[in-house]
């Protein structure tokens, strides 16, 4: 019987739960023996020149090693996505753009030491003006970079042909949309340790990609790429804004070249909600017109999206936003524009969905718009025009291909659950009583892109050795790199169940660029569809060179042999009795065992699916918002583990409500950032989310062999806009149209009174 499709407890807990995780600060090796602790100094000022850094007061310190600074590191700067010129230094140089950017660094003996000696650096700024709103950057009144001449990095797409737009409907309606910066937050922060070895260079890195900061590194040193080494161990949360070296990150190898010691560097919390890259930030217009009996004839999405004080991947992510702009609808007409600028703010990058939920926030929003104007139930619009199930690929006006789906089942799935039709009763009852309390229902369809433009292919290697006990054992090596979704558990299960092999024969290991070839990371949600594929692929080839030995063994045809997989054993066809045991298998031959290696790569991106609905009651005389329930239906082809499957949906709904309700970072007018600890910077915890409630439903994709589609993000995805529709819907009644998001008690509160 086969284990895939069952609830497989995960395999990696029990050490997590009674040892603990292994992370660089924890880390204990000889190789770092002696090392010294980096301390960054950090601009203070938003926007300005350096006029001076004097060192001397720090260097007299007690402990401290080295001070450096900009004008000591000879490393190339690190060219800005799509505009070169506005490249970032690793320690700035002549001009700081936002608050938290290294300037310097301080190396001690001991890390308590770093942070008096740090203070002690004295930088003389001259502050220049700050941009910190994106329609500021726009007009190029102060520039960041002066030798591009602009604040804006680029420019896609094009607004919709004269007379074609929503505005040619009978019906359109226009709104700006603010999908709010907010910051990644993984519990453990970034941290590296370097070490330079026999001429190589050692990294350990908290990293969702050891392989593509190898390269990373590699090329800013001018090495091999046998000639680094990156190791990331357990990893703590990435969501994104880990998919690579950071540039903190990738100057700790330079440290320690440069004192000939290894350097180990972990950052504050503070320091991390001021300068690792940041998530979201777009401000959308969404234009869409149709008919009065609720059909969308058009949509038009205006993105302008802050990059940043330097263009990283942030500066793309409207490309993926513009090609999912059409969503699970059937619009004939889907147009959309796009632009990304720079300002005095901390780097944007990929963060849980990167780029597809503000395509679903903008598109859901626009929807209960226009139900609105049209005085129609948003749930009756979206069923007039969702796309019907589809099973061959379809192509949409915003640029994508499909590959199958069937959103009017998600959408009656979740409102059977959630009883759609008693709480639009319930919410009637209340607002015929006068109740101060209101409750608000909102419904979000989306679909998004996984394994998307970016995510190559996926190596596994699987080796099958005898034991010591007389068994066998299979390592499996992946270049998919784990950071807290179960992915040992769930390759685990392919190879075991490939195999034949209990599962507690099976390791998996990862994230060690001298034992795995070659990988990606892990983003996207790519890693089962690419790397599970590539597990289950390089299985079955060890079972195909099993199977020729067997047949050596049995004295058989090749074609006839056959694995029990049940048993674990080869015979031929119809006589089950005589048989040969992997160990006997893999003892022929050199009694080396068997391995294979594949690397796979799927045809096409996969796109999930699904709706969610949210309840909330919100307090019209304080503004609070309480969210009761939030049903989800989340469809990600077939799924593996659903232990697994939940715990990816559970995480993203989380996250997807904290936006909707309570995480934004904010800066002042002069670049501060206002939210930079734990106690200004507001999520949830357990006490402020309900149980949620999960809806099955499974469309497999014929993209990939195990008919699965990525599920780590797409709880984000869903339930961010279904939140803030409900909020909204809340306050219909009052005369309420919209509320950005985050929908928090002082913004509701005034939306309620500028209604009046």
């Amino acid at each position: 019987m086969s284990i895939l499709g069952n609830r497989v407890l995960r395999i990696e807990d029990p050490r997590l739960l009674t040892e603990g995780g292994r992370y660089v600060a924890d880390l204990r090796d000889d190789r770092l023996a002696g090392a010294v602790h980096a301390t960054y100094v950090r601009a203070t000022v938003a926007h300005g020149t350096i006029a001076s850094v004097e060192v001397g007061d720090a260097l007299a310190m007690p402990g401290v090693v080295a001070v450096v600074t900009g004008a000591d590191v000879d490393l190339a700067p690190m060219p800005g996505m799509v505009r070169p010129e506005m490249a970032r230094h690793y320690l700035a140089t002549d001009r700081v753009r936002f608050v938290g950017e290294p300037v310097a660094v301080v190396l001690t003996e001991r890390p308590e030491q770093g942070q008096d000696a740090a203070e002690a650096v004295a930088v003389d700024y001259e502050p220049l003006p700050a941009v910190v709103d994106i329609d500021e950057a726009l007009t190029g009144e102060t520039v960041l970079f002066p030798e591009s001449g602009t604040n804006e990095v680029g420019s896609f797409g094009h607004p919709a042909p004269e007379g074609e737009g929503p505005e040619a409907s009978e019906v359109w309606v226009r709104r700006r949309v603010v999908n709010q910066r907010v910051a990644a937050c993984p519990l453990e922060v970034r941290s590296c340790a370097a070490a330079w070895v026999d001429g190589r260079l050692l990294l350990w890195c908290s990293t969702q990609s050891a392989h593509g900061a190898r390269d990373a590194l590699a090329l800013a040193y001018g090495l091999a790429a046998d000639d680094v080494r990156v190791i990331a161990p357990d990893v703590g949360g990435g969501f994104g804004a880990k998919a690579g070296a950071s540039p903190e990150d990738a100057l700790v190898p330079w440290l320690a070249r440069h004192c000939g010691r290894p350097v180990r560097w972990t950052e504050t919390r503070s320091e991390n909600m001021q300068a690792m890259v940041q998530g979201r930030a777009q401000v959308q217009e969404v234009t869409v017109g149709g008919r009065r009996d609720g059909t969308i004839e058009a949509y038009h999405l205006d993105i302008t999206q802050d990059a940043g004080a330097y263009p990283m991947i942030g500066a793309m992510l409207p490309a993926l936003t513009r090609i999912m702009a059409a969503g699970t609808y059937a619009i004939p007409k889907v147009t959309s524009q796009a632009r990304a600028v720079v300002t005095s703010s901390a780097p944007v990058a990929a963060y849980r969905g990167a780029g597809r939920p503000e395509a679903a926030a903008a598109i859901e929003r626009a929807v209960d718009l226009f139900a609105a104007e049209v005085g129609l139930d948003p749930v009756d619009v979206r069923r007039r025009n969702l796309l019907p199930r589809f099973d061959d690929p379809h192509s949409t006006p915003s640029g994508a291909t499909y590959d199958c789906g069937d959103y009017p089942a998600a959408l009656e799935a979740v409102l059977a659950a959630a009883g759609y039709d008693d709480l639009r009763a319930d919410q009637a009852r209340r607002r015929e009583a006068g109740d101060t309390v209101a409750l608000g229902i909102g419904v979000a369809t989306y679909v998004e892109v996984t394994a998307g433009p970016f995510a190559g292919s996926e190596f596994s290697r699987v080796e099958l050795r005898p034991a010591e006990d007389g068994g066998v054992d299979v390592v499996v090596f992946t270049g998919s790199s784990p950071h807290g979704q179960g992915l040992g558990t769930a390759f685990s299960m392919l190879a075991a169940d490939t195999l034949g092999v209990p599962l507690e024969r099976v390791r998996v290991v990862h994230g060690d660029t001298d034992q795995v070839a070659r990988g990606i990371g892990t983003f996207g949600s790519r890693s089962l569809q690419l790397g599970g594929s590539a597990v289950r692929g390089a299985a079955a080839e060890v079972v195909e060179e099993g199977r020729r030995r067997a047949a050596e063994l049995l004295e058989a045809p090749v074609e006839d042999v056959v694995l029990d997989a049940d048993r674990g054993a080869f015979h031929v066809v119809g006589t089950p009795t005589v048989s040969r045991s992997w160990r006997e298998v893999a003892d022929a031959g050199d009694g080396g065992g068997l391995h294979a290696e594949l690397d796979f790569a799927a045809d096409q991106p996969t796109y999930p699916f699904g709706a969610h609905v949210a309840v909330v009651e919100v307090d019209t005389e304080t503004g609070q918002v309480r969210l009761l329930r939030l049903v989800a239906c989340d469809d990600a082809g077939r799924v593996l583990n659903p232990l697994l499957a939940e715990g990816q949906r559970h995480g993203g709904l989380a996250q997807g409500a904290a936006q909707a309700l309570f995480e934004e970072v904010v800066f002042d007018r002069d670049g501060n950032p206002l939210t930079s600890t734990f106690a200004d910077y507001s999520f949830p915890s357990a006490a402020e989310l309900p149980s949620f409630e999960l809806v099955g439903l499974e469309t497999p994709t014929w993209v990939n062999p195990l008919g699965a589609k990525g599920i780590g993000e797409s709880g984000t995805i869903g339930s961010t806009p279904a939140v803030q529709n409900a909020v909204c819907d809340a306050l219909a009644h009052l005369g309420v149209r919209h509320v950005d998001m985050p929908c928090t008690p002082e913004r509701v509160w005034r939306a309620i009174r500028a209604a009046r």
